[in-house]
């Protein structure tokens, strides 16, 4: 991808799912601080709107819309209504997603079927509703979609989120080679968090006792080490602008495990 200076975000447009908390309301915010006009969505209407009042306190022009990511005319109404209130949109950011922990046979089908939906349609469908679109202005865009750590790694007890984010990743690296294909000047961006201070787990489903038992161990980890949303949606906004796809917010954590990962897969390893 190509670099560029966040300067030249200023008096455009960002749409950001799951802005109402965490990672997602710091990128909203950073974004409205770079000059952008904030576009954001989320279900959980009364922390989005409180996350937007707060941007809009600062002189940045917010707007706060209600969207289910899961539901593709959600997504539509999103597209529709960011684009008739701000224009073309520069940078989509789909964030929005949630956890789940629990052993694959200890799983309930709503956990597992939730998990996928959000962190895996939600992506879909933000894909599917922006990029036409974007295409059609024929003008720079930018697309991050928020994967994990998880996404090139596995853990016990939390299959459905590693396996979401998995997708989440894979879709993301064919979205960049097919828009490279068709030399559209929208490129593509996979943030891959480590552990950063958020309420995911504080409001995740938890299913058997390893499921209780991982949220709780998680719950504190990240509490306790992890680095506050607000260094995560820097790093976001500094590695889109240096033109990276890979954007880690541990670099060296990341690197560590994706020698472990690639040793497993090039020796044939059992998974341990």
């Amino acid at each position: 991808m190509t670099a560029f200076e966040l300067r030249d975000l200023a008096g455009t447009t960002a749409v950001v799912t799951g802005a109402a908390s965490g990672i997602g309301a710091a990128i909203a915010r950073l974004a409205a601080e770079l000059g952008m006009r904030v576009v954001l969505a989320d279900f959980d209407v009364d922390r989005l709107d409180e996350v937007a009042r707060g941007i809009a306190a600062t002189g940045a022009e917010a707007l706060a819309v209600r969207c289910d990511v899961t539901d593709p005319d959600d997504v539509e109404r999103l597209a529709a209504t960011a684009y008739e209130a701000f224009g073309p949109v520069r940078l989509l950011v789909n964030n929005a997603g949630i956890e789940g922990t629990g052993r694959l046979w200890e799983l309930s089908p709503d956990t597992f079927g939730r998990v996928m939906d959000v962190n895996v349609s939600g992506v879909f469908h933000g894909i599917r509703t922006f990029v036409p679109r974007m295409l059609a202005a024929g003008t720079a865009a930018h697309i991050v979609n928020t994967a994990s750590i998880g996404a090139v790694t596995t853990v016990p007890a939390q299959a459905t989120y590693c396996a979401s984010k998995h997708a989440a990743l894979a879709l993301t690296e064919c979205l960049a080679i097919e828009l490279a294909a068709e030399r559209a000047p929208i490129s593509v961006a996979a943030l891959l968090p480590g552990p950063v201070h958020t309420a995911i787990y504080e409001t995740a489903e938890a299913d058997g006792a390893a499921g209780t038992a991982a949220r709780e161990r998680m719950e504190t980890y990240l509490r306790e080490n992890g680095v506050t949303p607000q260094d995560a949606a820097q790093t976001m906004f500094d590695g889109l602008a240096a033109g990276d796809f890979w954007i880690f917010t541990h670099p060296e954590r990341a690197d560590e495990l994706l020698r472990n990962r690639a040793e497993r897969l090039t020796g044939h390893l059992t998974p341990g």
